[in-house]
């Protein structure tokens, strides 16, 4: 059997679900040892430089005083990320324990923006607002005091997040680590609790779906096929949730195409879900309204390649219209003949 999904019809497909599976899985493939940096990465040196100013400010991380602190983050923006990465916390949950901590307001819009203002040019000094001068001093203050502190007494069946080599036992700890370096083994199983690079690629998770989005965009356009790509979080009449794509308009919806990558399986199922409620949608203008339209997936990614009964689903929900990045040629031809 060499015939793809999208070029049987739909007798065909059930008939032969299990082949057309195995089809399906040969085509999907990853790449997730490569990431795409993305705007706002930050390089080693910048992220040293840092390091070193607050390790300078701090008197060798002895002294943590937040006046200082505040000050020296201020001309030199990247110990915001340096503080950070030592507090080992997300920038909204930075934010909500200094909220709660110094009694004020910080969003996780507004930390959020300030950590990739950062990160987008960690060389120029900050200008603040009197408003975001009263977070930041939050922020920094609230750092200081943690790190200064250190992890808690808590149950033996939980884990504190300052319970890390460098941060355990607070100040003591860090002048330590600062003068003789990180033990290779307690850097290995810290790397093992977070897992290497898992921050940036949270951060570039968008780019790396755009890439899909994009290969189909340009399919699209090349062939002349009228389409409306739609936005994230979009709102469009008649959809709970908007499709990636919708040929030839919003208007007059006949072909809506869902676009997703993921490594992760669970992440996988919650899509498949999402596009067979695309085709039970369908089903139902159909019967209300004599009009409807045909739902068309674009996969990519290993998580897609774990389950056989959900790409079971997924095909059925498609009547085969499935696309990976190896088929994407094929696309707008399919659509031409639908």
């Amino acid at each position: 059997m060499n015939l793809h999904s999208f070029e049987v019809d739909y007798q065909e497909l059930c008939n032969n679900i299990d082949s057309y599976v195995d089809i399906v899985f040969s085509y999907l493939t990853s790449d997730f040892l490569i990431m795409p940096k993305g705007n706002g990465f930050i390089e080693y040196t910048a992220f040293e430089e840092g390091y070193e100013e607050l390790k300078k400010t701090t008197k060798g991380f002895v002294c943590l005083e937040p006046v200082e602190i505040f000050k020296q983050t201020v001309e030199t923006p990247m110990i915001f990320i340096v503080l950070r990465t030592m507090l080992g916390l997300t920038p909204p949950e930075w934010a909500y324990i200094a909220s709660g901590h110094c009694n004020t307001s910080i969003t996780q819009g507004q930390i959020r923006t300030l950590d990739r203002a950062i990160r987008l040019d960690y060389k120029a000094s900050l200008r603040l607002s009197k408003d975001s001068e009263i977070r930041l001093k939050a922020l920094v203050e609230t750092a200081c005091e943690l790190l200064s502190r250190g992890a808690p007494v808590v149950e033996s069946n939980q884990l504190h997040r300052l319970d890390k080599a460098d941060t355990a036992h607070g100040v003591p700890d860090m002048k330590r680590f600062s003068d003789i370096g990180v033990p290779y083994a307690m850097l290995l199983y810290e790397r093992f609790l977070g897992r290497p690079f898992a921050g940036h690629r949270d951060s570039v998770s968008e780019l790396i779906g755009d890439g899909l989005e994009n290969s189909i965009e340009e399919v699209l356009s090349k062939a002349n096929l009228s389409f409306r790509k739609t936005r994230r979080a979009e709102r469009i009449s008649g959809f709970d949730q908007a499709p990636d794509f919708i040929l030839p308009s919003e208007f007059n919806p006949k072909i809506v195409i869902e676009a997703k990558i993921t490594e992760d399986d669970g992440t996988a199922r919650d899509k498949v879900t999402r596009i067979q409620h695309l085709s039970e949608l369908s089903e139902k203008r159909l019967r209300e309204t004599g009009n409807t339209f045909i739902v068309v997936a674009c996969i990519g990614g290993r998580g897609f390649g774990v389950r056989r009964e959900d790409m079971k689903k997924l095909l059925l929900a498609t009547k085969g219209k499935i696309f990976t990045p190896s088929t994407l040629k094929y696309l707008s031809d399919i659509i031409r003949g639908l």
